[in-house]
């Protein structure tokens, strides 16, 4: 009768050790596939999250040049059109991540600058010089520089950047969906996220 109790113990241990090595290889597997498919939607995620704008700018140039003191000069003067494509674009191949399956946090450590990028096309009209003040490549380069820092104080002060931002965010809402379906936390620079990605995101 004792061997035959002791061989029901010995049966009930070896089906709860089995039993319990199987749970935990079952749910090492579930963290596995949850950390592979968080990082599979993150590769998948849009490279670039790009808003466009166009700008149009009118541009005087002008250059004296003063010969033999103050009673001669010599003058160049320039009216340029220019016409710019502007694009804004996170490029989300470039977010640094962790997974943490100890935890089951996804961490996001830093989101990449925005790239501003601006394309204008210029059109010289009126381009008229001295013999003793002549164009040169030297006063292209200007005009360039000048329109291009112009061009970059609109964009500040336009709503491109905070719409690209607003894109930024609806991307990065995807991963807080994700990882709260699954149980999961997603933190940025050590803050746990919940619904207040924009405050999260820009607070600095």
């Amino acid at each position: 009768m004792k061997k035959v109790f002791l061989g029901v113990l010995i049966t009930l241990a070896a089906v709860l050790v089995f039993r319990s090595c199987a749970e935990d290889r079952e749910e090492k597997s579930i963290l596995q596939e949850n950390s592979m498919l968080i990082q599979t939607q993150i590769d998948n995620v849009s490279k670039l999250i790009v808003t466009e704008g166009h700008f149009a700018e009118v541009y005087n140039y002008k250059d004296s040049k003063m010969l033999f003191g103050p009673f001669i000069s010599a003058e160049k003067k320039a009216l340029v059109v220019v016409n710019a494509d502007v694009t804004i674009a996170y490029d989300l191949s470039k977010i640094e991540f962790e997974v943490d399956e100890s935890t089951k946090t996804l961490h996001i450590k830093s989101i990449p600058e925005a790239e501003v990028k601006i394309n204008p096309d210029f059109e010289y009209y009126d381009v008229t010089s001295d013999y003793l003040n002549m164009f040169e490549a030297s006063d292209y380069n200007k005009i360039k520089k000048n329109v291009k820092a112009s061009l970059m104080k609109k964009v500040e002060a336009s709503a491109l950047k905070s719409n690209a931002e607003n894109r930024l965010i609806s991307e990065l809402q995807k991963f807080y969906i994700l990882t709260n379906s699954m149980g999961w936390t997603l933190s940025y620079k050590n803050q746990p996220v919940e619904q207040n990605l924009p405050e999260v995101l820009f607070k600095d």
